[in-house]
């Protein structure tokens, strides 16, 4: 693969969030001959989340956060899943057949580790590891409007694991985000497979954490994006002032 598999903005941040986004990228190596998949298929929300990486430069930028982001579709490696999970190199997302990832051997699948998920698990753990135990981990996601045929009302998804701590806190300060559909762990939850890169770089850690999805359809302009990241923050950061003031 020609492309590094992830990329890191603003490593030096010196803002207490470092933010992470595993689906920032429809591309695929050219090695992979597109999965097998169509054009309209290969830039499907199955293939990324589309304006999350817009929303995470933005928050990067308001927080002065490093920023850890995958450059490769999550089709050829989803970063936000463990190598022994189907999901990881899924044979079919929502209606989507994925025929390159139909039969791939564990020979296949160990490759796609290590040159996909490996380092971006590294990149990570690089960025962690030099930081204070006061280290907010905040990963960005987007989701699509229809699912399997059913529209979501959710607008904003708060998505924790074991720690709920960081939503719980922000979602006290929701009135800030008037009009805005705000809900805790939707569309997805735990019980989805969806935490594990919270699992593995921030609960590990003993650090907050939350996961942000965002319906994508608001996230479709420049100006969407300015507005969602408006309204994460107006959450964000009172929520962080809270839950450092609790632990003094």
């Amino acid at each position: 693969m020609n492309l590094a598999p992830v990329e890191i903005t603003n490593p030096n941040g010196a803002g207490r969030v470092v933010l992470l986004c595993e689906h920032a990228s429809a591309y695929m190596p050219p090695e992979c001959q597109a999965l097998g998949l169509s054009d309209a298929d290969q830039l499907s929300h199955a293939a990324w989340d589309p304006g999350a990486r817009a929303l995470t430069l933005a928050l990067s930028q308001a927080l002065d956060a490093p920023a850890v982001a995958s450059t490769v579709s999550r089709l050829v490696y989803d970063c936000n899943r463990p190598p022994e999970a189907a999901s990881a190199m899924p044979e079919k997302s929502e209606l989507i057949e994925v025929p390159g990832n139909i039969g791939l051997s564990q020979t296949q699948r160990d490759a796609r580790v290590a040159a996909i998920y490996t380092p971006f698990c590294a990149a990570v753990s690089e960025v962690l590891d030099n930081r204070g135990p006061d280290t907010i981990l905040v990963t960005v996601h987007s989701f699509t409007p229809v699912y399997l045929g059913k529209p979501r009302t959710v607008e904003v998804g708060l998505l924790h694991d074991e720690d709920s701590r960081l939503v719980d806190a922000m979602l006290d300060h929701v009135d800030r985000v008037s009009g805005v559909r705000v809900e805790r762990n939707e569309p997805y939850g735990p019980m989805d497979g969806v935490t594990h890169s919270l699992r593995l770089h921030a609960l590990s850690r003993g650090l907050a954490n939350v996961m942000i999805e965002v319906r994508n359809d608001l996230l479709r302009s420049d100006a969407q994006v300015a507005t969602v990241a408006r309204e994460v923050l107006a959450l964000l950061e009172p929520a962080m002032q809270d839950i450092k003031e609790e632990a003094s």
